[in-house]
């Protein structure tokens, strides 16, 4: 493959963030998309392809001279790639990131996320929570595996989202993936131990009911290391009981507001 093909790639991915973005979006490898950056190897058709629907080019565009590409480039008036770039929040998230960088670097890795359940409020909920980091910012995700009381179905959510460390609190802004109908909110208090062991704050979202009541419940996580068996600790998910064994009396001290038996969440009233 020609090196234009190389420089037409890179002056793509010049209209984004970072290749990391690119390469999380398009959901490639990034050590893989390096070499085809720098001209070491060429992709399958079929990542040709992925490659040329996800910037909004022609795969014969691609290969084109790469001073032709440019001019065709520049000229598009509504290539995907200048969509993105001129979207008028990206600039403020770009400032939220650069003002996070580097501080949430100690909580990284995998936590069990305790609260309240939105839908049946004397419940339990414990999901998975990861973070991580590409270089350029935080991201998470949450995998919640439950079966709720008197149901026999058992219900997947997995939520994605990113993280910010502003003003000495830790926000976590996501939605659902696998539905995409919700986006829900996170606010913790950050640690100053030199060992994250449990965080503590309050979680925003809605209640999976037919009300779809908004609902505030308190949460709290328990860091389980970076390097985890992610099959067995999905394995101990789910929604337990409010006298269930299996949730440490800590925990349900903490994520409780009120010492009084029923729900343990706020919920928003229509007016």
């Amino acid at each position: 493959m020609s090196n234009d093909f190389s420089q037409n790639l890179r002056l793509l991915c010049s209209f984004y963030r970072s290749i990391a973005e690119v390469c999380r979006r398009m959901e490639v490898n990034r050590a893989q998309f390096n070499k085809y950056l720098n001209g070491h190897t060429q992709p399958s058709q079929y990542t040709l392809n992925k490659i040329c629907h996800f910037f909004g080019v022609e795969p014969h565009e691609i290969m084109m001279p790469h001073e032709q590409f440019d001019q065709i480039v520049r000229v598009r008036s509504t290539p995907s790639s200048t969509k993105e770039a001129i979207r008028p929040y990206s600039p403020d998230i770009d400032i939220l990131m650069r003002e996070s960088q580097g501080r949430a670097d100690k909580y990284l890795g995998f936590y069990f996320e305790y609260h309240y359940s939105m839908t049946f409020p004397d419940h339990i909920v414990r999901s998975l929570l990861h973070i991580e980091s590409d270089g350029d910012g935080y991201y998470f995700q949450r995998f919640e595996r439950m079966r709720y009381p008197n149901r026999e179905e058992w219900y997947k959510s997995r939520y994605k989202g990113m993280l910010f460390f502003l003003s000495e609190r830790i926000f976590l802004i996501g939605y659902e993936a696998l539905t995409r109908n919700e986006i829900a909110q996170t606010i913790l208090y950050p640690t100053y131990k030199s060992r994250v062991s449990y965080l503590s704050g309050l979680k925003l979202g809605a209640s999976a009911n037919d009300r779809r009541e908004p609902v505030c419940t308190k949460v709290v996580l328990e860091s389980l290391g970076r390097n985890i068996s992610i099959k067995n600790a999905l394995k101990l998910c789910g929604v337990f009981g409010p006298d269930s064994g299996e949730i440490n009396p800590n925990i349900r001290e903490n994520i409780q507001t009120s010492t009084t038996e029923g729900p343990q969440n706020f919920f928003a009233t229509p007016l």
